[in-house]
């Protein structure tokens, strides 16, 4: 890979930014002051910023706690989208969302630019599962439950997966949903079908990773590599 190349990606800079690096003597590889953009670099090299060794990654994984009002999408004309929560953090990656939720719904959203990663944990076959906290505006009944478990047939027809439902409140109106699916509206279309209706849908986890409690409304943060395994195993 081109040092310049390099430099963009890691240090998160334009490539007209990371000349004005190299010009200026501030990057060095293998502890040598390197000025030239076009510099090849091998494996082992070691690339570093006023003395602070930069890493390469090949993709953003990014666990993002969307709030209500934002559309999970990567660009929109008329309202603020989850890629625009990372603001300019990333310039160099055409981050998207691993996924949706409903522009009124809130929760965990995976944005990366791994798009085999988000093909395969999307993908039917996987069954990656998501697990969500949703009040409805009538209790859970045990028909709910096991229709639920049997398989939801939606009102044109469409045929789900089983999923699970339980309740988290003794009214029954706050209630625990774990999908291995993903079918548009999938939830809301799903107690639809026994009358109900979802009044809040937050999503708790992907996987076998829950969302970072500590992560306000708005705010992401880097996943971990042990993180980004967890998603696959739920």
């Amino acid at each position: 890979m081109r040092l310049d190349k390099y430099l963009a990606e890691t240090a998160q800079c334009t490539r007209s930014e990371a000349k004005a690096l190299l010009a200026k003597g501030r990057v060095t590889v293998n502890g040598a002051v390197c000025k030239k953009g076009d510099t090849q670099l091998k494996e082992a090299d070691t690339v570093a910023v006023d003395g602070k060794a930069l890493a390469y990654r090949q993709f953003v994984y990014l666990m993002l706690n969307k709030p209500e009002g934002v559309v999970s999408a990567s660009t929109d004309k008329r309202d603020t989208t989850v890629v625009d929560l990372v603001g300019d953090a990333y310039p160099r990656r055409e981050l998207f969302p691993a996924g949706r939720l409903d522009k009124t719904s809130t929760g965990f959203v995976l944005l990366t630019d791994d798009g085999g990663f988000a093909h395969d944990i999307l993908a039917p076959r996987r069954h990656v599962s998501k697990t969500y906290t949703v009040v409805i505006d009538t209790p859970l009944t045990e028909e709910m439950k096991a229709g639920f478990a049997a398989g939801v047939t939606l009102a044109d027809g469409t045929a789900l997966s089983p999923a699970e439902a339980s309740a988290l409140t003794p009214d029954g109106l706050t209630v625990r949903v774990l999908l291995r699916q993903g079918v548009y509206h999938q939830i809301k279309r799903m107690f639809g079908v026994y009358g109900a209706g979802v009044n809040a849908l937050h999503r708790d986890a992907i996987g076998g990773l829950a969302l970072d409690e500590s992560l306000a409304p708005g705010q992401w943060r880097e996943l971990t590599a042990d993180e980004v395994a967890k998603i696959t195993t739920g």
